[in-house]
């Protein structure tokens, strides 16, 4: 009888460990890898979007690491593959090109890895999770009515094109024009691809400054190329006679901006949307769902040198 009772006892004892253990199990439910790759840390706007997103995830339970294509697609592939290897939980990616990366989602979505994409959509949905991207018509239609304010409503201007492969560029450019074809006395005289990158902005801006000495204004689709622009316009000494804006809210912009060379930049709230991927992908994680459409629009925010000491920290106004 005794026996019985210590064998029921035990028994009771180690349902209780087990519901405990059970339970603990389920408190921890966030762990394993969330794997995050973006273009190219060198820029400054996709440092911070991996550093956020990987510090979001560690402060949910996950391990988490950066890796970067830098805008090539056999990379980014690999990338994948590496991911699927590690077994990571979830991949938040900025997709290498908007067609071009469709094949390494793919991969991911066949190896049952949910797929979250910041800041660059791709040409096809229900494959990603989420599709998390600023408002770049939005931002470029707000950029493009500042510099109209700035340059006034007629003249000669150069443009400055991102990479043909992001959706994102094209979006701008559209933006841009949508505005400033209201105003026909302001004619496009020239227009580059310069890829998003400072020293490209900086030679084809030489080139398209010997060919239009004439120029008032430089439009650009992102900070870089702007800055790489200004650099070549102060080479000239020509800077105090054309106006130039940007895109993206870069520490360095901002600094151009107090230092009168920049007459603007488009806030993209890329320290918004690379925490809230996450927040997404650990839903899912969780629940199998992650409480968002597939594609999300957050709102830029204009930067001038009227709100520029509300720059508190990279890519972040304060109220």
């Amino acid at each position: 009888m005794m026996f019985n009772k210590t064998k029921r006892a035990l028994l009771a004892t180690a349902m209780m460990t087990g519901a405990v253990m059970t339970m603990g199990h389920a408190a921890h439910a966030a762990d394993g890898l969330i794997s995050v790759i973006v273009n190219d840390p060198s820029n400054p706007y996709w440092k911070l979007e991996g550093e956020l997103a990987a510090d979001e995830a560690r402060k949910l339970g996950y391990t988490a690491n950066v890796s970067a294509h830098k805008g090539d697609t056999n990379v980014e592939s690999n990338l994948v593959d590496t991911a699927i290897t590690n077994h990571a939980v979830a991949i938040v990616l900025d997709p290498a090109n908007a067609s071009g990366s469709l094949g390494a989602v793919r991969k991911a979505v066949a190896a049952k890895i949910p797929v979250f994409l910041v800041n660059a959509e791709i040409n096809q949905a229900g494959l990603a999770k989420g599709q998390l991207v600023s408002n770049n018509a939005q931002g470029a239609a707000i950029g493009a009515q500042e510099w109209v304010k700035r340059v006034a409503d007629k003249g000669k201007y150069v443009e400055l094109l991102g990479a043909p492969s992001d959706n994102n560029a094209a979006t701008r450019s559209n933006g841009y024009n949508t505005v400033i074809s209201q105003y026909p006395d302001l004619e496009r005289v020239a227009s580059q691809v310069a890829n998003w990158d400072r020293t490209q902005g900086h030679d084809k801006m030489q080139s398209m400054l010997q060919a239009h000495p004439d120029i008032v204004a430089v439009l650009s689709g992102n900070d870089d190329m702007a800055l790489g622009a200004i650099a070549a316009l102060k080479e000239a000494g020509k800077l105090a006679s054309i106006k130039v804006g940007g895109f993206d809210g870069s520490p360095a912009a901002i600094a151009a901006i107090k230092a009168g060379d920049l007459q603007y930049t488009v806030l993209q709230p890329v320290a918004i949307f690379s925490r809230k991927a996450v927040d997404e992908a650990d839903a899912f994680i969780k629940t199998g769902k992650t409480g968002a459409p597939e594609k999300q629009l957050f709102n830029c925010i204009l930067i001038t040198k009227d709100n520029v000491d509300k720059y508190t920290a990279p890519f972040t106004l304060s109220e």
